[in-house]
């Protein structure tokens, strides 16, 4: 994969409260993609506890979600929700 981040549509992050993640979808190169960041993602990389905001602070560490979701893409790019895990950070 050439490009080295993703282009999040802020428009489509949610908050999967039953998954304990935050989905969104984003454009890589010329292609779209779901993606998935669980909370204990966004924990690593915050230090906080996202359950009460986790839709602001993904927004908060936007650069750094779209830097570890073209790592998880390139990993599989074949994946319909790619999840973003703590080893693409």
């Amino acid at each position: 994969m050439a490009a080295a981040r993703l282009n999040i549509d802020t428009a489509t992050i949610f908050d999967n409260v039953d998954e304990r993640r935050v989905e969104f979808a984003a454009d890589i190169g010329e292609d779209r993609h779901a993606f998935a960041m669980p909370y204990d993602g966004l924990r690593a990389l915050t230090g906080i506890d996202p359950i009460t905001e986790p839709v602001a602070t993904l927004t908060r560490v936007a650069d750094q979600v779209a830097e570890a979701g073209a790592k998880a893409l390139a990993r599989d790019p074949d994946q319909a929700m790619v999840v973003i895990s703590e080893n693409d950070l």
